[in-house]
C-alpha cells in the first residue's frame, strides 16, 4: 500500500438526507473516510444501510447535503473522468448494442491521452476477459449472456483504463463459488498495482482480501 500525501479518496463530514412521507430519512451522519492508493477497503452493512448511496456521493453520482468529497486532495465538482474514477454499480448499466469486448473497451477509446491503437486496446480486452473467465463471450451482446457473467463485463470495463480510483457495488452478488476467485484476485490486483479501492459487500470472501473492513452504522463508520 502506497502513502502519499493525500488520500486518494477523502469523505469528509458526509450527510445525505431521502425524503419519506413521515419525515426526511437520514442515511448518513457526518461521515468520514480516507482511502489510500494501494489500499482495498470494504464496506459492510445490513441492506438499506447506505452502502450505494455513500459510492453515489464518492464518484459524483450524487451530491450529499453537506460534506466533501476530495479526490487526491482537490474538492469533486461535478463526477470525475472515468479513468480518475471508475464505477462498479449494481445497475450495470452495459452498452445492449456494443458487444462484450467493444464495452470493456470503451473507456480505452474515450481517452485519446493513451494513444492505445486497435491491437494494444483489443489485447487489453482479451487480458482482462480472459483473467475474468469470460473471453469466449467477447463477440456476444450483453442480452446474450448470463447476469453473473454481465456482471464481469462491467468489472473488466470498470477496470481496463487502470483507474486511480475504483467504487465496486457488490460484486459477487451474482455470481457462482467458480466465478469468485477471478474476480477476487483482479479486484486485490487493482489496488497492488496502485488503484484505491472502495467495495461495498456482504460477502466474507471479499472481506478477507481487504487491507482494512469498516462497517456502516447509522449513518457512519466504523472498524471491524
Amino acid at each position: 500500500m502506497t502513502e502519499l500525501a493525500h488520500p486518494a479518496v477523502h469523505a469528509v463530514n458526509l450527510h445525505r438526507r431521502f425524503p419519506h412521507p413521515s419525515g426526511a430519512v437520514s442515511v448518513l451522519r457526518g461521515l468520514e473516510l480516507r482511502v489510500s492508493r494501494g489500499e482495498l477497503v470494504t464496506v459492510s452493512g445490513r441492506s438499506g444501510s447506505g452502502k450505494s448511496s455513500l459510492l453515489a456521493l464518492l464518484c459524483g453520482f450524487d451530491s450529499p447535503d453537506s460534506g466533501t468529497v476530495l479526490l487526491d486532495g482537490e474538492p469533486m465538482n461535478g463526477a470525475p473522468s472515468w479513468h480518475t474514477c471508475a464505477v462498479l454499480p449494481q445497475a450495470l448499466g452495459l452498452a445492449t448494442e456494443l458487444t462484450v469486448a467493444e464495452n470493456v473497451a470503451l473507456p480505452l477509446r474515450l481517452r485519446p491521452d493513451l494513444r492505445l491503437g486497435a491491437p494494444a486496446i483489443a489485447a487489453r480486452v482479451r487480458e482482462l476477459l480472459t483473467g475474468l473467465g469470460i473471453g469466449e463471450l467477447a463477440e456476444r451482446y450483453p442480452l446474450e449472456v448470463s447476469f453473473g457473467q454481465q456482471q464481469r463485463v462491467a468489472l473488466a470495463r470498470a477496470v481496463s483504463g487502470r483507474p486511480a480510483v475504483l467504487l465496486v457495488d457488490e460484486p459477487t452478488a451474482h455470481l457462482d463459488a467458480g466465478s469468485t476467485p477471478a474476480v477476487l484476485r483482479m479486484l486485490r490486483g487493482c489496488a497492488d498495482e496502485g488503484a484505491a479501492l472502495i467495495v461495498a459487500t456482504h460477502d466474507d470472501a471479499v472481506h478477507r482480501i481487504a487491507d482494512r473492513r469498516v462497517a456502516l452504522r447509522d449513518g457512519v463508520l466504523t472498524d471491524t
